[in-house]
């Protein structure tokens, strides 16, 4: 996980790889349109980034790195990179539940 959260292409790469798998195996197996199966991944995707976001961040704490203006609940180092790939995986984890749970063939 850390050696692809490293750089930005790399984080990129690999949340774009995870959901083109996760698209193709919910059309494989679950008969759906690449399109809906993207776009329920989207969404997924998207909502989780937002409940994953605040774990783990602590506030800025040295005063020396805290500018005027700053908020004082900004987290000091947020990960968002890495926090990417762990949203990417589980939203497709959430992706695949829901389709084996819900009839959406033909989305």
């Amino acid at each position: 996980m850390h050696a692809l959260s490293r750089s930005t292409p790399l984080t990129v790469g690999a949340v774009v790889v995870l959901a083109a798998a996760f698209v193709a195996l919910a059309v494989s197996l679950f008969k759906l349109t690449i399109g809906g199966a993207a776009a329920l991944y989207f969404v997924l995707w998207w909502t989780l980034l937002f409940a994953i976001l605040p774990i783990r961040n602590q506030p800025e704490t040295r005063p020396e790195h805290i500018v005027p203006g700053q908020d004082p609940g900004a987290p000091a180092l947020p990960r968002l990179r890495e926090k990417a790939i762990w949203t990417s995986l589980f939203a497709g984890a959430a992706f695949l539940g829901a389709l084996a749970v819900f009839p959406l063939a033909g989305l």
